[in-house]
Parts: C-alpha cells; structure tokens; sequence
C-alpha cells in the first residue's frame, strides 16, 4: 500500500540512518535499501548528535540548516574543507568564524 506523504525537511544522514534501521527488511523497497547501506557507511555521528550539531550551527553559527546538515554530514575537520561546503551558497566567513564551527565540530567529535 502506497504510503503518503506528511511532511517533508532536509534531514542529516545520521537522522535518514535511524529511520531506516527501525524498518524491517521486508518494510524496505531496493531503493531503501541501498540508501540505509549508503547511510550506515557514510553517516559521521550518531543521529542523537547530529540534530544536535545542526541546530548548534544553525543558532551559534547562523547558517542555514541545509547548510548546516551539509557540515554535518561531512564533519570537515579543516576550514579550508569548511570553505568549500560554505563556498556553493556564494557567502563569505572571517577565518575566525570558520575556526569557531570547526571548534563546534571538535567538540561533537569528540563526545
């Protein structure tokens, strides 16, 4: 049975891989599939924390959440990684303010 469509909002990797591990096997279509297996190897911290982490970039930070989940699902560990994510949306950050999101990060890396 087709199911239907709530709500819809970017969401991190780590959160997509949650969702999808409370699925059973026989509940998840091929393409499911393959995007729980893509989440599991790709997601950097526990869902738990990246919610977290992309609110604290949101609020702290001001960027916007797409970007904010785009950082968290990369977990850049450089500014000039931070840059290159940030880069795509054309707005400009002092090194000062890349150094606080990447002080941000350490700090989700490290709990």
């Amino acid at each position: 049975m087709p199911r239907k469509l709530i709500d819809a909002k970017p969401i991190p990797t780590a959160e997509a891989r949650r969702i999808l591990e409370k699925a059973s096997e026989e509940e998840l279509g091929e393409f499911q599939r393959r995007t729980r297996d893509y989440t599991v190897k790709f997601s950097k911290i526990p869902a738990s924390k990246a919610e977290k982490l992309v609110r604290d970039l949101n609020e702290k930070h001001k960027l916007e959440r797409k970007d904010a989940i785009q950082i968290a699902n990369c977990m850049p560990s450089s500014i000039e990684e931070i840059r290159t994510v940030l880069a795509v949306r054309g707005r400009v950050f002092t090194t000062n303010q890349l150094e606080d999101i990447l002080k941000t990060l350490a700090a989700y890396k490290a709990t």
